[in-house]
């Protein structure tokens, strides 16, 4: 192959490989290393370099990221401490879910599961859930590898362009490693604390499925005062309308996700905060690096489109957390302590643990539903305005879900709901009418701006409805089909 006809990734590479893996592959050039010791470069620093490198080339797919990674660090850190899940536990679990499904059936008409809920071991909650967060975090760690590869290439000189130019696969593989490492160790934190599949607020797990932590659980309740078999039907409880709602409205969990998504695809790098870190790195000493992206400090302030999307998706989190609240309030009236067990849960989810702050810092999203109060106690009114029925349809489509300002006062909302509920239509306003003109397709043309003529401008018109032998106020006849509806143009 011509030297023109090289590719400046293979050259780069072939670079790599000659230098980090020596002739065979086996390990470090001894004579790449002894000219890197005449160059005044630190072969130990060197060695450190390569063998994190090496890591993350064995790691990650080309050209992409090694969500492997992700799963083993968080692996490792559940498992140190998970003392899995015992027969007894498993038994006792299975019992509170059992009465909960009976509970639930009194008080919500949407079913129940199809798979019956699980105790889970800190492990089984990772591996279980590992899918939804990779989902989650891939588009921002796309945007930081995407930005380590940018700030490389602006600050190398001009005669290591074309080198540079071959590292984007390498330096994405890199960066994206760093954030698959920084990713496990959030998720494997975040299994030391979680009690239920639903805790975190988003649909977690697999679609339809429901599960509590013992272990866990037994860490939450330690200090409530309240008798452990109602706390386990408490919380089995709400974990199971959780998963119900998230069965029965099928759209809602991509929903959930895509407005996630759509907040992290707008995530940038602070290149001003990046070029300072690299001014001063130390290759002996990654840390530095990987606090960069735990504490957040590589996230500039939100966007305005980031902020509208996050009022969105926290007004979502707050209508799904609202009505999970209630109809686990109602299901839980023979329990003497739900109330207390309710603002713990509530008192709880507001705060966050460190693991949730530390989810916030790397992507930028802190998933708590601020509104959730207000959200309960709009379920509430419509609840006791048109029962458990007509207040579940409202999941059915999408486009009858609850708006933002349907939080703030419920009073509208539960007219439309009584009206429909009579079978009467809600009085409609001129821009429903315009915008179902507009979707049928009905509303004609504007008129030429240049002709005066009334009807359409074709010869022989008359003032009506637009077609020819037309007599003054045809178009107000009864039966009229040909009259246009909706809205005219001026």
């Amino acid at each position: 192959m011509a030297d023109d006809d090289r590719n400046p990734e293979d050259d780069f590479q072939e670079m790599l490989r000659r230098l980090f893996g020596g002739q065979d592959g086996s390990g470090p050039d001894p004579e790449q290393l002894e000219q890197l010791r005449a160059m005044g470069v630190d072969p130990a620093m060197m060695e450190n370099v390569m063998r994190q490198l090496q890591a993350a080339f064995s790691s990650a797919p080309a050209g992409g990221i090694s969500w492997e990674v992700a799963q083993r660090q968080a692996l490792h850190i559940a498992n140190q401490s998970d003392l899995g899940v015992t027969s007894g536990q498993r038994g006792e679990f299975d019992q509170a879910f059992a009465l909960a499904t009976l509970w639930l059936g009194e008080v919500t008409s949407i079913s129940d599961l199809a798979e019956p809920p699980r105790a889970l071991s800190r492990g089984g909650w990772v591996e279980a859930t590992m899918p939804v967060w990779q989902e989650l975090a891939e588009p921002v760690a796309t945007s930081i590898a995407d930005a380590l590869t940018e700030a490389m290439r602006s600050q190398a000189p001009e005669d290591m362009q074309q080198v540079i130019a071959g590292a984007g696969r390498v330096m994405r593989t890199i960066g994206g490693s760093l954030f698959a490492t920084q990713l496990g160790q959030v998720i494997g934190q975040l299994s030391l604390q979680v009690v239920s599949g639903g805790d975190v607020g988003i649909p977690v797990m697999p679609a339809g499925e429901a599960a509590i932590l013992p272990q866990n659980f037994a860490d939450f309740g330690r200090d409530l005062e309240v008798p452990e078999d109602q706390l386990a039907l408490y919380l089995a409880t709400r974990e199971l309308a959780h998963a119900r709602l998230f069965r029965h409205a099928k759209w809602l969990r991509l929903h959930v996700i895509s407005q996630v998504t759509e907040f992290a695809r707008g995530v940038h790098v602070d290149m001003d905060a990046l070029e300072d870190l690299a001014s001063r790195f130390d290759p002996q000493h990654p840390d530095e690096l990987r606090d960069a992206l735990s504490s957040g400090a590589l996230l500039p302030q939100h966007s305005p489109a980031q902020t509208a999307a996050l009022e969105r998706l926290e007004n979502l989190l707050a209508l799904i957390e609202g009505w999970v609240e209630v109809v686990t309030a109602d299901a839980t009236t023979r329990l003497p302590h739900a109330a207390r067990i309710a603002e713990a849960v509530r008192r709880r989810r507001a705060v966050g643990g460190p693991a949730e702050k530390a989810l916030g810092s790397l992507v930028g999203l802190e998933l708590r539903p601020r509104r959730m109060r207000e959200a309960a106690a709009m379920w509430r009114a419509v609840t006791d305005a048109v029962g458990t029925a007509g207040r579940d349809a409202l999941w059915d489509y999408p486009d009858l879900m609850p708006a933002s300002g349907d939080i703030d006062d419920s009073r509208s909302l539960i007219e439309r709901l009584q009206a429909r509920a009579r079978g009467e239509q809600p009085a409609r306003d001129e821009m429903d009418e315009a915008l179902d003109a507009l979707l049928r397709g009905d509303v004609p043309p504007a008129a030429d701006p240049g002709d005066d003529t009334p009807g359409d401008g074709r010869a022989g018109d008359t003032p009506g409805d637009g077609r020819a032998g037309d007599t003054p106020g045809d178009d107000d006849a009864p039966g009229d089909d040909d009259a246009p509806h909706g809205p005219q143009p001026v």
